[in-house]
């Protein structure tokens, strides 16, 4: 029985190592082939929680049989009672938290560049306005100039060009100045 624990010690450690040093790398080279992996669609089921309460299960086994004097059934018990304790645990303290956690309303400004806006405050062609641009749910005003150095009117549909030092650089879409 002490084999099937360190083999399922070993196993989860090395793939607790190749995950965290070639996840990145080999998804990117795959192109994505292995994101079904990833157990999206089983929440309580992650890699992450069944690969920990495979580890704890083999450690656990290890150390219950080296420095107890249960019997190889109650050890066998032992062990999965732990490694389901460390598996709830591992969902309920970290999965599901950062499951919560990936909705974010945050943007960057760079996230700005090809949006479409509405001129709010008049922008002239050597000068600063408004314009109002919708990301996500909510609308936010930022402060606009224009990229071509034109005057654009209250109301007029234009895409932000770049941004540069907070400022976007707008183009009208429509030619109609």
């Amino acid at each position: 029985m002490l084999e099937l624990y360190w083999g399922l010690l070993i196993t989860g450690v090395l793939f607790a190592v190749v995950t965290v040093i070639f996840g990145d790398l080999l998804s990117n080279a795959l192109d994505g082939v292995l994101d079904f992996l990833s157990g999206e669609h089983l929440h309580a089921f992650q890699p992450m929680v069944l690969l920990s309460a495979i580890t704890v299960c083999g450690g656990a086994g290890i150390l219950l049989t080296r420095y107890t004097s249960l019997g190889t059934f109650a050890v066998l018990i032992t062990a999965v009672l732990c490694s389901l304790i460390v598996a709830i645990l591992v969902y309920f303290l970290y999965v599901k938290p950062m499951e919560n956690s990936e909705n974010s309303v945050a943007y960057s400004m760079k996230d700005l560049v090809g949006k479409i806006a509405e001129v709010s405050v008049p922008i002239p062609a050597q000068g600063y306005g408004e314009v109002l641009v919708k990301m996500g749910a909510g609308n936010t005003n930022h402060i606009a100039a224009s990229f071509e150095q034109v005057e654009i009117q209250t109301g007029a549909k234009v895409v932000t060009v770049e941004v540069i030092d907070g400022t976007l650089y707008v183009a009208c879409l429509d030619k109609q100045l």
